[in-house]
């Protein structure tokens, strides 16, 4: 009941400092940019829009999925960052995330997609980096074995590879 009293101080507070959820501003990268992501962003590094290198990747906090998919034998276990953590830290604000890969192929993913438990941005299968001809250096993987609502071709159409540049649009 008395966080209803503070709601307002809580809104005012948020109004005036934008930081106020990211203490930290996002670095720049020193190595070779994996990802781009551009649109309704609030943090960025480079001329609006935010650019990521693999050690930046990582530092936002690393998740791994096994799973199986249907591009590939076996289960596979991937490592990337979760979308909703990426999401959160470029303070996305939009609706939908056009994904675009290396061939400028590009997905339509709403942005709900991005969840806790949800997809991941791989950056590695089973323990190694992944290179262009191993659908890398990005994937954006769900975790398929673990519900059949990932086990869906909607699904398998947004699991794009070689995956460079996100925009986030309404």
């Amino acid at each position: 009941m008395m966080l209803r009293h503070f709601m307002p101080i809580l809104t005012v507070i948020g109004m005036i400092s934008p930081t106020f959820v990211h203490a930290e501003e996002l670095a720049s990268p020193t190595g070779r940019i994996l990802l781009t992501v551009s649109g309704q962003i609030t943090e960025t590094n480079a001329d609006g829009v935010a650019q990521f290198d693999l050690d930046m990747l990582r530092d936002l906090g690393v998740e791994e999925v096994q799973t199986t998919t249907i591009w590939t034998d076996g289960p596979q276990v991937f490592v990337g960052v979760s979308l909703d953590v990426l999401m959160d830290r470029v303070g996305a604000s939009g609706s939908s995330i056009d994904a675009s890969a290396i061939n400028d192929y590009t997905v339509q993913i709403p942005l709900s997609d991005a969840v806790d438990g949800g997809p991941i941005v791989a950056f590695q299968r089973n323990g190694n980096v992944m290179s262009r001809r191993e659908k890398g250096p990005l994937w954006l993987i769900y975790p398929f074995d673990s519900s059949a609502d990932y086990r869906t071709e909607v699904i398998y159409s947004r699991s794009i590879w070689q995956l460079d540049r996100m925009a986030i649009t309404q």
